[in-house]
């Protein structure tokens, strides 16, 4: 599994420790399923930065459009993982498919070796207290 060279080809990247384990996440962008010219990508305002919130993908060529759940859960998630159980090496591709855990959004693989389930969380902001 090669590690990608730049951020703008991926759509999701993690690089970190869980456990006693350590995790290196990643989903490439696909190309326009319409008319397979570009990476399909979050839409931009009228200054060219991309809409970060946007609920849809965009191809920049043609203009197609989809939902933002449905192109994510046809991405593959490619993983390089140390594993927190058996401390073993190892690397995975699963489909980028988050399910809910204890509320929590998650992305959940076997390790190789033990067959353990391994979580990647979401991350979380922190809440601030009120005074």
């Amino acid at each position: 599994m090669e590690i990608p060279d730049s951020m703008d080809e991926l759509v999701y990247f993690t690089n970190r420790g869980i456990a006693g384990g350590h995790v290196t996440a990643w989903a490439r962008r696909q190309e326009c399923p319409q008319c397979h010219g570009a990476l399909m990508g979050k839409p931009k305002d009228k200054k060219g930065s991309i809409k970060i919130r946007a609920s849809e993908y965009v191809c920049p060529e043609c203009g197609h459009t989809v939902e933002k759940q449905a192109y994510e859960e046809s991405l593959t998630a490619e993983i390089v993982y140390t594993c927190p159980h058996c401390a073993k090496k190892g690397d995975a591709a699963v489909p980028f498919k988050r399910k809910k855990v204890a509320g929590v959004d998650v992305l959940r693989f076997p390790c190789g070796f033990c067959s353990t389930p391994i979580d990647i969380t979401k991350k979380m902001k922190e809440k601030k207290e009120k005074k």
